[in-house]
């Protein structure tokens, strides 16, 4: 398997506006938001791996989507900076970077995702990110010469901190706008899921 371009799936968080874990949350067709994710991050990469923390090994047990692996992050309660820091500190030696996916963004746009694959195979060492208005985001792809900067970062600083301050080009992915944080987000969601085809 090519260890190049490896996908991190961030799913460590606690959801304190959820009030339970997210990531165990079930759509409609009994996919959870873990599932959604690590199928969006297949479309990125084979080698697919899940950064856990709270709730875990509940979500291993819930998931119907067997990632490559999972990595349990002592320090998840740290925020997400810590998370993608262990994330990135395990993956091979080999990769040339690594897409970042985020657990609740059930709605991202399968061919944006396989374009943005495509892009970063032809050049890997710029970093590309999706975009929010001015600014760039999860998911993305962080080339390996950022990684230092990664783990210089604390708290909720993730990914994105790194990649706006790289000056990251920003690529459109339909959906990135809709996460996940609190119950009425989750309603809606799943009403919209609900209504997507089979």
């Amino acid at each position: 398997m090519n260890p190049h371009f490896p996908a991190l799936v961030l799913a460590a968080g606690a959801s304190t506006r959820l009030g339970r874990p997210k990531q165990t949350l079930q759509g409609p067709a009994g996919e959870t938001l873990l599932d959604i994710a690590i199928a969006n991050a297949r479309l990125l990469s084979p080698q697919v791996w899940v950064v856990a923390g709270s709730g875990y090994p509940l979500l291993r047990f819930r998931s119907h989507r067997a990632p490559l692996g999972w990595w349990f992050n002592p320090r998840w309660s740290d925020g997400l900076a810590a998370s993608l820091q262990e994330g990135l500190g395990r993956l091979d030696v080999r990769a040339k970077g690594a897409f970042v996916l985020l657990a609740d963004q059930p709605f991202l746009d399968r061919d944006d995702l396989e374009t943005l694959g495509q892009r970063v195979r032809e050049n890997p060492r710029e970093p590309l990110a999706a975009r929010y208005g001015a600014r760039v985001g999860a998911p993305a792809w962080l080339p390996r010469h950022l990684w230092p900067a990664c783990d210089q970062l604390r708290g909720d600083a993730g990914a994105g901190a790194v990649l706006n301050r790289a000056g990251a080009k920003a690529v459109e992915i339909a959906g990135v706008a809709f996460d996940i944080d609190t119950p009425a987000d989750w309603r809606l969601a799943r009403k919209r899921l609900a209504e997507q085809p089979g």
